[in-house]
């Protein structure tokens, strides 16, 4: 089954939009933990290292001019 250009294209937008959603999501807790005094728990940590990848990925799609 072949794609189309603009299929191919809206799941890309797709996928970037739920990266965005991610990270939002991501930030949410992380601030939470903050709030909570948890900066040091394993739970933040691995949220931080979370946040890097999906910024990584969301910064590839710019590079690309997927997405904003």
């Amino acid at each position: 089954m072949e794609q189309s250009d603009l299929e191919r294209l809206e799941r890309y937008d797709r996928m970037y939009r739920d990266l965005l959603k991610e990270r939002d999501g991501i930030l949410r807790q992380i601030e939470e933990l903050k709030a909570a005094g948890r900066v040091k728990s394993v739970t933040y940590q691995q949220l931080l290292a979370n946040k890097l990848t999906v910024q990584n990925l969301i910064g590839r799609f710019q590079v690309y001019g997927i997405g904003n």
